[in-house]
């Protein structure tokens, strides 16, 4: 079956499925050539991954999010979408949760979800992993028009965007279009439960759920096979976040499940969390075998190519290389890096120890969004799979305007946001 509905355990959407296997050479740092000596400070400090196509100012202010002129050829469109009006943009929600069942959900289920006290706003939509041009992907089928309102600032604002969706396109990351090297305006093969359609790729913008590369039409989704309307986008305070997943799951039916949001769209001015706050109860840190463990993982893997959703164990993607590398130590780890972001403790510049993870702001359709991670080697050093082209690298870590945080993995957090998959 080439459809697979998001099983939530932690995160609801932070799975592209991938292969964890393979056994790393026990090998350790000096065999690799991996330097003892901090490097010398570099004179201007640059992205860990260029921007390509397109960048935001020093304000942080995101670009415009790129879109084809091109509009979706009729034979790939779905007839009930096409030309479909889309409202405007009429504000702006936080999704702070998500409801998702290998089921539709009924108007029953979701009448009882909207009347939980403290929810300010549902959106239902339909949730699956499908594989486009060969990969498994997490993919939002959506209406235009009201789902809109609950993604990233600079994606809600273009109505090119979701007039595009509309009109039987699909629209993918920043992230995804440009490190898998999609042409915008091309088109991508999708491969539904029943059938394989191509579809255009009318624009890259980033929704701002964590996981989620790829967002189309509810007509189009419904074409591939995906359930109608299975799953929920819930928005809350996100102080009641807790107390409202619990009263909702209460009235979810049997395989229904309901999870907090980990990566959340940012809110306007913010940015994606790093860390939990030092002090929290985080059960325990990493023991020094698991760490030596994990290090030499990512180490053994130097030289190895880049590949857009890659998790090992012969090519990687950033957040593939971390969860492969943390797996042979025997630790869960989430999918992507802005929920990896989340698995321990904040940690300042100056207190970095080997095995935290660095993070970056690298998507200029929405600056505050962390889309890439490295591995910190110690001494000034970090390993990470790059961008398409290029091979995993030990490089000098960098500290620059694109940096967002460290964070020290705990593996009980860690465990907790590693999704389910079906």
């Amino acid at each position: 079956m080439l459809i697979s509905v998001l099983v939530l355990a932690g995160t609801a959407t932070g799975a592209v499925l991938a292969t964890v296997g393979g056994k790393p050479a026990a090998v350790g740092a000096a065999a690799r050539g991996i330097p003892r000596a901090s490097p010398a400070q570099a004179k201007t400090i640059g992205p860990v991954v260029p921007m390509l196509g397109g960048s935001a100012d020093g304000s942080g202010t995101p670009i415009a999010v790129p879109v084809a002129r091109a509009s979706a050829p009729a034979s790939t469109a779905a007839p009930a979408a096409k030309r479909a009006p889309v409202a405007p943009l009429r504000s702006l929600k936080q999704a702070d949760l998500l409801v998702v069942a290998p089921f539709s959900l009924s108007g029953k289920v979701r009448a009882a979800v909207a009347r939980q006290s403290g929810v300010t706003g549902t959106e239902p939509i339909e949730a699956a992993k499908i594989k486009i041009n060969g990969t498994f992907t997490a993919v939002l089928g959506v209406n235009p028009s009201s789902f809109r309102g609950y993604t990233a600032p600079s994606t809600a604002a273009s109505n090119k965007l979701w007039q595009a969706v509309a009109s039987g396109g699909v629209a993918v990351s920043y992230t995804m279009g440009t490190l898998d090297r999609l042409s915008l305006g091309g088109q991508v093969t999708v491969s539904g439960r029943q059938q394989e359609r191509r579809l255009p790729v009318m624009a890259f913008g980033t929704v701002g759920i964590g996981g989620v590369d790829a967002v189309m039409s509810d007509a189009v989704a419904a074409s591939l096979g995906v359930p109608a309307r299975n799953a929920l986008v819930v928005s809350a305070p996100p102080a009641s976040v807790p107390s409202i997943a619990a009263r909702i799951k209460a009235v979810l039916p049997k395989g229904a499940s309901v999870e907090p949001l980990v990566t959340q769209v940012t809110r306007p001015g913010g940015s994606s969390p790093v860390g939990i706050v030092p002090g929290t109860p985080a059960g325990g840190a990493l023991t020094a075998a698991r760490l030596t463990t994990a290090l030499r993982a990512a180490e053994s893997r130097r030289g190895l190519p880049y590949v857009w959703g890659a998790a090992g164990p012969s090519s990687f993607d950033c957040s593939g290389l971390v969860e492969w590398s943390f797996a042979q130590a025997g630790i869960s780890m989430p999918r992507v890096a802005a929920d990896q972001a989340r698995t321990g403790l904040s940690v300042p510049v100056t207190r970095l120890q080997p095995g935290d993870l660095l993070f970056y702001h690298t998507d200029p359709t929405d600056p505050g969004y962390i889309s890439h991670v490295a591995i910190y080697l110690g001494n000034g050093w970090m390993i990470q799979a790059p961008q398409p082209g290029m091979d995993v690298e030990i490089v000098p870590a960098r500290f620059g305007s694109q940096f967002a945080g460290a964070v020290r993995v705990y593996p009980r957090i860690a465990a907790g946001l590693a999704p389910g998959l079906a």
